[in-house]
């Protein structure tokens, strides 16, 4: 089969001949049809101390199962989040990790909204959203960013501001059901907003403490790092909240499956729409993880090999 691999850090991603992974216990071998790429597995390759199999989130048909596996039979449709690498014709997933593929849903939709979907809809409910109140979602136009945008709407969202790094993107973000685009560099952010989802940390958090209304909440879920002064949050009784996939994977099993049945009942009543920038080949893993780093897509990046 065919894997993506790179030899040094930030070193230049190639393909590679591998052999067929064996599932061991407890997992699944998948022909992986589609891959999606995320920005921390980027930051892994341009800025780790050494290489790492490039994972990730997959979708496809499982060919065969490992020992003790009771949850799925070969060619059923699956996605999941594999630890090992998956930029390849061919992965392994934890039976765990794995949820099927509804039959109105493609590969590419699975990959774009299960993964992404859950890490926005796990920020949205962090931020305790009420009915009727304003939000603001920065990276609007990224994989997660662009299902927080619904998301929040599907919550009871009145009014929903999508901030983005580059006006050209507005146009895309505006067609998700945004009231307002804004972009990191203007001045006036517009009317205060009743709570934030931050992808992006670094500098952006000072304008999105405050673009926060009196008593506001701010959901940082980035690995961008980044520092809030303490008198910013005083000032008007604001809150941050430090929101992480990984700590409900783990420790929350029964509210990581029912967010995952419920955005799937968002997608299949049409209230959730998931977006794919492109689909690349396996060959141009370079050029997606290009467009991840210069923040130029719009929606999910995704490999289809």
């Amino acid at each position: 089969m065919r894997r993506v691999r790179y030899d040094s850090p930030g070193g230049p991603l190639f393909l590679e001949e591998a052999p067929v992974p064996e599932p061991g216990p407890g997992e699944l071998l998948v022909r992986c049809e589609a891959i999606g790429v995320t920005l921390p597995v980027v930051r892994k390759v341009t800025e780790g101390a050494e290489p790492i199999p490039l994972g990730g989130e997959i979708a496809g048909e499982v060919v065969a199962v490992g020992s003790g596996t009771i949850g799925f039979r070969v060619g059923e449709r699956v996605t999941g989040l594999c630890f090992g690498h998956g930029y390849a014709d061919f992965a392994l997933l934890h039976e765990a990790m794995t949820s099927p593929v509804p039959d109105d849903a493609s590969a590419v939709d699975a990959v774009v909204l299960v993964r992404s979907g859950l890490v926005a809809l796990g920020a949205l409910t962090a931020a305790r959203p009420e009915p009727g109140e304003a939000a603001l979602v920065t990276a609007a136009a990224s994989g997660v960013g662009h299902l927080a945008v619904q998301l929040a709407r599907t919550r009871g969202a009145a009014r929903v501001v999508g901030a983005v790094s580059d006006p050209a993107k507005s146009g895309f973000v505006s067609d998700l059901g945004t009231d307002d685009v804004i972009a990191y560099g203007q001045d006036d952010w517009g009317d205060p907003v009743d709570y934030v989802l931050d992808a992006v940390g670094g500098e952006l958090l000072t304008p999105a403490v405050a673009a926060l209304a009196p008593g506001g909440r701010l959901v940082a879920y980035s690995s961008g790092g980044g520092t809030i002064q303490a008198y910013d949050l005083l000032v008007g009784a604001k809150s941050v909240i430090g929101f992480q996939m990984a700590h409900i994977a783990r420790g929350k099993p029964e509210l990581y499956e029912r967010w995952r049945q419920e955005l799937w009942h968002l997608f299949t009543a049409g209230s959730l729409k998931p977006a794919a920038h492109r689909e690349f080949a396996l060959e141009e893993a370079a050029d997606a993880h290009a467009t991840i780093e210069s923040r130029s897509n719009l929606g999910k990046v995704v490999l289809v090999p």
